[in-house]
């Protein structure tokens, strides 16, 4: 509806010489605070000092300009000091807003923004030989997400698993392993036994230096350090694969940092042709202080390579591969200056893309204890074990409900609520904040969780079972349960848009919730079955079972008929 009231904004606003194009206008208009200032307004007061006249005065004047706004679309158009308020012609919005739901189905609220161009999101990333844990949670629910919402709003989502499988940690994993390694071991329990490895490791500094000559072994294509890295990798993606599969996530592209090993040195004589290198204590680093990023380390004083050479030569691989549009990287915040020496590092080497680049930080999850997780002393949550009991708690919820329901029935139900606790979970927050992981706060059925949501669509589909009426439908009086929901569902294009241009699924995660909540007030409020508006009613609810769908599968969450 927007766009019609832009419309009309734009011919007033030329004859009073300002000139704003429709997409400008839109973001100016609001909702009013209650229903009695209209259904949408545009606020004046940026227009004062360019008329040099009175907001309140410019309304008027704008409103005259306006002169008859379309009678299928608004019932008014009135000023209240400084806005211009536009009251729909409700009962026609309502119609024809539910007509083209039901027509359109899952495909309401697309638009071609992205012309098919590609976009990459690399998210997730675990590191090989380290059981998938707690710490790479986050960065795969929110870039899977962000890789719904790109390709919701036209683009070609490439999504990118960008695997930690190179580096000087592997130097600490294959001395660990030839120090306390247990073939035994490591075929029964592979993951556990790595962890165990690692965790040792670690707690004693006379390994570093040992742990370096191991590193440096694996880069020059040592056999036997070449041959246990090999076996850790193929240990770990088929144990990550199980777990993908459960959390209902793909991927187009398993790469690792090893993928770019041979290229470092390619990258290193690159950056000193471009005379961007300086010696530095026997290092290699570009110099980006006068950008007010300190130094970015290229290579070590022993030849070794670092994560911005690998980061680099990747970027460069990527868009020689796919001429992306954009590429979004899902890693935690606290990369955030890091990543911005790379985009600088791409720039200056005369990488026009660079400014494509774009890091879209999440905050740590947190133990009860408001302290983060750490993999290296052994403190950590895997997602085995969160998956197990989250899907448990389910269960008991289920089984309170449905005392009675088949074995099959249950498994199946109960994981489609726990993963949609776990991801309503996190997605409800600003992707930036921080999060104190509690899955018994996250499984509740009632209030701002995953299963609520889930619990008010399956209401809807409940309503729809017990009728047959298909009766053309028809607007009467509506009412106003019924025309906060009308409006709630006419907001669905608009929250994707901005959701996608802030790569922010926390607002499609508000909104989901918001639109649920609207819902169950209707619900309590205006009876569907047996009423005069029945056809229309019932044209509603299934108006809000297929957006609330759309949402909830842009989130990566599954609905559910019944709980």
């Amino acid at each position: 509806m927007k766009e019609v009231i832009a419309k009309v904004l734009k011919k007033a606003l030329k004859k009073v010489k300002i000139n704003l194009n429709e997409e400008e206008i839109e973001k100016l208009i609001e909702i009013p605070p209650s229903q009695e200032m209209g259904d949408y307004s545009f606020p004046c007061f940026f227009l004062a000092e360019k008329l040099k006249q009175e907001p309140n005065q410019i309304a008027l004047e704008i409103r005259e300009k306006i002169g008859n706004p379309p009678v299928m679309d608004f019932e008014d158009v009135q000023t209240s000091g400084p806005y211009i308020n536009f009251f729909l012609n409700r009962k026609d919005f309502a119609r024809k807003l539910v007509w083209e739901v039901l027509t359109q189905k899952g495909k309401f609220g697309k638009i071609n923004l992205g012309k098919r161009k590609k976009i990459i999101v690399e998210f997730s990333s675990p590191n090989i030989a380290k059981p998938f844990g707690i710490g790479h949670l986050r960065s795969t629910i929110i870039g899977n997400s962000i890789a719904n919402i790109c390709e919701f709003e036209g683009f070609k989502a490439i999504r990118m698993n960008y695997l930690g499988d190179w580096g000087a940690q592997f130097g600490k994993l294959l001395l660990g392993y030839e120090k306390f390694g247990s073939e035994t071991k490591l075929q029964k329990n592979p993951m556990k036994h790595l962890l165990e490895i690692y965790v040792k490791i670690n707690k004693s500094k006379r390994y570093e230096k040992k742990s370096k000559e191991w590193f440096k072994k694996l880069e020059e294509g040592d056999k036997k350090a070449l041959m246990l890295w090999k076996v850790f990798k193929q240990l770990s993606l088929h144990d990550f694969k199980k777990i993908y599969k459960i959390l209902g996530v793909k991927f187009d592209d398993y790469t690792g940092e090893s993928s770019y090993s041979k290229r470092m040195k390619k990258i290193v004589e690159e950056l000193k042709e471009k005379n961007l290198l300086k010696k530095s204590q026997g290092a290699e680093i570009v110099d980006l202080n006068e950008f007010g990023l300190g130094i970015c380390l290229i290579e070590k004083t022993d030849g070794t390579t670092l994560y911005a050479t690998r980061d680099i030569s990747a970027a460069i691989a990527r868009y020689k591969k796919y001429q992306f549009e954009k590429m979004i990287y899902e890693v935690g915040q606290e990369q955030n200056l890091y990543f911005r020496q790379v985009f600088k590092v791409l720039e200056l080497a005369g990488y026009k893309w660079a400014k494509n680049c774009i890091h879209a930080g999440h905050g740590l999850y947190l133990g009860k204890d408001g302290k983060k997780f750490s993999t290296r002393k052994g403190k950590t949550v895997f997602i085995k074990d969160i998956l197990e009991e989250t899907i448990s708690l389910a269960k008991k919820e289920i089984k309170k409900r449905f005392p009675s329901i088949t074995k099959r029935k249950l498994e199946e139900r109960a994981l489609k609520i726990a993963i949609a606790a776990i991801f309503y979970g996190d997605l409800k927050n600003s992707r930036s904040n921080d999060i104190v992981f509690d899955i018994k706060r996250f499984i509740s059925f009632e209030g701002d969780t995953g299963p609520y949501v889930q619990y008010s669509y399956a209401r809807a589909s409940s309503i729809l079972k017990k009728t047959k009426n298909q009766d053309k439908f028809k607007v009467y009086d509506l009412e106003q349960k019924e025309l906060e929901l009308v409006k709630k569902l006419s907001q669905f294009p608009d929250i994707v848009l901005n959701s996608y241009k802030n790569l922010s699924p926390s607002i499609i995660a508000n909104y989901s919730y918001q639109l649920a909540k609207i819902f169950n007030e209707f619900y309590h409020t205006c009876p569907v079955i047996g009423s005069k508006q029945e056809s229309f009613r019932l044209a509603l609810v299934e108006a809000f079972r297929q957006i609330l769908k759309s949402a909830l599968r842009l989130l990566g969450i599954d609905v559910i008929e019944e709980m």
